[in-house]
């Protein structure tokens, strides 16, 4: 009986939009959109003679976090003969949990780093040396560019710093990817992308043999990486590409495909999110570009080449 009576109430006092109101009938507003979780947790840059990773979280609420930098002069347990080798840095690669870092430079020098002690685990000179990976079995891969003694891809094993154990000609080597699932190694060039397999990789002479080459579709290949398993990225000199692996098929990357110089790409197929740099000012920038979100982000102290990203755990 008291709801009866409060429904007399409404409905003899009260006018029908309040009703309708208090009774649910009225038009619910809709919810707003989550936002989106990034798959970004830091960027690693390099440049000069220095590596810094920043939190991605407090860039984008418009501070710089600096979560761990370094100058390679402060390296620990290398050569004094590989010290000047480090400058300019032009790769650095996250590895083994984020634990590590690998890093090359066009000086000459490349070291595995670990991250925490800053203790160098493994060093060679490789002529100006482009990019790095790391192998199954402690073994590192490394891109190298034009000079004397360079235009390769060569194989190193970590406990062995500064010897190589195979290496294969590949004119002004620049970007390297490990694939695991089809357990190849992709090698880009000039103007030229190679898939490597293993060979004799548990045995007594360890090496890659090239099972597969593709023609780029323009020359000034640069950086190459894979967003997943059937595909990579790949820069050349004026626009970048999407290759599908199991085709054999490059085709423009809509989002940045005519951009020119791009040094470095990261990209997520599932947020849409990219991060990339560009030779803005000569082969170097002080910007970092981002879309998905749209964004630039300055590093005004660095020369900086690439943008590596540390991903969040999934």
């Amino acid at each position: 009986m008291y709801h009866h009576y409060r429904l007399i109430v409404f409905k003899t006092v009260t006018p029908l939009w309040i009703v309708l109101f208090v009774f649910g009938c009225a038009p619910k507003k809709e919810p707003r959109a989550r936002a989106k979780h990034s798959s970004i947790k830091e960027i690693i840059v390099g440049g000069d003679d220095k590596i810094r990773i920043l939190d991605y979280d407090s860039l984008q609420v418009g501070r710089t976090v600096v979560n761990w930098e370094l100058h390679t002069a402060d390296i620990v347990g290398l050569p004094d003969s590989v010290y000047p080798g480090l400058i300019p840095i032009d790769d650095h690669k996250s590895i083994n949990n984020h634990a590590q870092l690998l890093i090359s430079s066009s000086g000459g020098g490349v070291v595995l780093l670990d991250r925490e002690t800053q203790q160098a685990l493994f060093h060679t000179i490789a002529p100006n040396a482009h990019s790095v990976e790391l192998l199954p079995q402690k073994r590192v891969a490394v891109a190298l560019s034009t000079a004397e003694g360079g235009n390769r891809v060569e194989i190193y094993d970590i406990a062995r710093s500064g010897i190589p154990i195979f290496s294969d000609s590949l004119y002004s080597g620049h970007g390297l990817v490990w694939n695991a699932q089809r357990e190849r190694l992709f090698a880009l060039g000039y103007d030229e992308l190679r898939a490597y397999s293993l060979q004799d990789w548990t045995g007594a002479t360890p090496g890659i043999r090239m099972e597969n080459s593709w023609k780029l579709p323009e020359t000034g290949g640069h950086d190459l990486f894979a967003p997943n398993e059937d595909q990579l990225l790949l820069s050349s000199s004026e626009k970048v590409w999407t290759f599908a692996i199991d085709t054999g098929t490059f085709l423009p990357f809509d989002p940045i495909s005519n951009e020119a110089h791009v040094k470095s790409i990261y990209y997520d197929n599932t947020t849409g999110e990219l991060l990339y740099t560009q030779g803005e000012i000569n082969w170097w920038t002080h910007n970092l570009h981002f879309k998905n979100p749209d964004r630039k982000f300055e590093v005004p102290d660095i020369k900086v080449y690439k943008a590596r990203v540390i991903p969040r755990d999934r």
